[in-house]
C-alpha cells in the first residue's frame, strides 16, 4: 500500500493545468527545475529558523504544491511528446536532491535525532536508486511502498503541521524516526524483490 497508488486521480485533477502550461509553452524541465529551486529553497528557511515552529507550516504547504508539480512535468513529457534524456536526469536527480533538501534541515529542529535524519535520508536516497536499477535490469521502474516519495511526502507534512501548531509530539519523534527507518527498510526490500522478481 503506498499514497502513489493514488497518483492516477491526482493526475486528472491536474490535466487542465498541464494543458494551460503546454499552451504557454513550458517544458517538462522547466517544472522540474521550479520544483527543485523551490524545494532547496523551503529548506534553507527551515535550517535558518529552525527554532521558529511557524516556518514548518511552509513544509506541508510545499510538499503538496512540489507533489503537484511532479505530476505535472510527467504528464507534460508523456502526453504531449516532450520527454528528452535530459528530463531524465533532471527528474530522477532532482527528486533525491529536493527529498535531501527539504528533510535533513529537520535534524535541526527541536525534537528530532540529528543521526536519525541523516539515516532517514540515506535510506530514502537507497529506495529511489533501487527503484532506478529495476529499469537496467530489464524491469520498469519500481514505486513501491509502504515509504516511497509520497508517503514520505504526507508524513513529514503531517509531522511538520503538528509541530507547528504547537501539538506535544517533540518527545515521540524518536520513536517516529525509527518506525520511518523500518519502513524504509522494508520498501528498500520491496522495491529489491519486485525488482528481481519482475525480471526472473
Amino acid at each position: 500500500m503506498s499514497i502513489y497508488l493514488l497518483k492516477s486521480a491526482f493526475q486528472a485533477l491536474l490535466r487542465p493545468a498541464v494543458a494551460f502550461l503546454v499552451k504557454c509553452n513550458l517544458t517538462p524541465n522547466v517544472i522540474t527545475i521550479i520544483a527543485l529551486v523551490g524545494s532547496i529553497l523551503v529548506g534553507a528557511l527551515i535550517a535558518y529558523y529552525p527554532n521558529h515552529p511557524a516556518v514548518l507550516l511552509l513544509l506541508p504547504l510545499f510538499l503538496l504544491i512540489r507533489m503537484a508539480l511532479n505530476a505535472i512535468d510527467g504528464m507534460m513529457a508523456r502526453e504531449y511528446n516532450m520527454c528528452t534524456d535530459l528530463g531524465v536526469y533532471l527528474n530522477e536527480l532532482g527528486d533525491m536532491i529536493a527529498d535531501t533538501a527539504l528533510y535533513l534541515p529537520l535534524a535541526l529542529v527541536p525534537g528530532f535525532t540529528p543521526l536519525l535524519m541523516v539515516l532517514i535520508i540515506i535510506l530514502s536516497l537507497l529506495t529511489e536508486t533501487a527503484g532506478i536499477i529495476a529499469t537496467q535490469i530489464g524491469g520498469k521502474r519500481r514505486y513501491d511502498g509502504p515509504f516511497g516519495k509520497s508517503d514520505r511526502a504526507f508524513a513529514f507534512s503531517v509531522i511538520a503541521l503538528l509541530l507547528a501548531t504547537g501539538v506535544a509530539i517533540a518527545p515521540f519523534l524518536s520513536i517516529i524516526q525509527w518506525i520511518m527507518i523500518g519502513l524504509l527498510l522494508f520498501t528498500l526490500y520491496n522495491r529489491i524483490h519486485h525488482g528481481l522478481k519482475g525480471v526472473l
